[in-house]
């Protein structure tokens, strides 16, 4: 893993330690990073009413945006447990409309030291849904 990844990961673990999960009791951090060098930090925050939770790859993505960013080259996420965790559907969706190309990295509690998985966005979201017009779906390129 290159260097500039591998500090990634670190930040995306020390960030899973700011999470608020009182319900799942399951710790998740995010580092978003940015074309510009800049790196977004993110945490999941649950609540009791579940649906209003966040996971931390869209916070860590809403926080760019506000700050005016929306070109990205990579995000880390790093979960409790020795295996690393995929983002859910709903981050996968949001991640894809910001850059389906860029460097998604998967790292469990052990950061990177343990098993780091590396896809891209577009690798965890097949026959993606990335447009409103007619025809511009998966099926008006097969």
């Amino acid at each position: 893993m290159n260097s500039d990844y591998s500090d990634l990961v670190g930040m995306a673990c020390r960030a899973r330690l700011n999470s608020y999960s009182p319900y799942s009791r399951f710790r998740v951090g995010a580092a978003l990073l940015g074309r510009s060098g800049k790196v977004y930090l993110g945490t999941n925050v649950e609540n009791a009413s579940f649906g209003l939770s966040i996971c931390a790859e869209r916070a860590a993505v809403f926080q760019a945006v506000a700050a005016g960013e929306r070109d990205f080259a990579a995000i880390a996420v790093c979960a409790d447990g020795k295996v690393p965790t995929p983002p859910c559907g709903a981050c996968r969706q949001v991640l894809l409309e910001f850059g389906p190309d860029m460097a998604l990295l998967m790292a469990g509690e052990d950061g990177a030291a343990g098993p780091v998985k590396r896809y891209t966005v577009a690798d965890l979201v097949p026959e993606a849904f990335r447009s409103f017009e007619p025809g511009s779906g998966p099926e008006a390129t097969a």
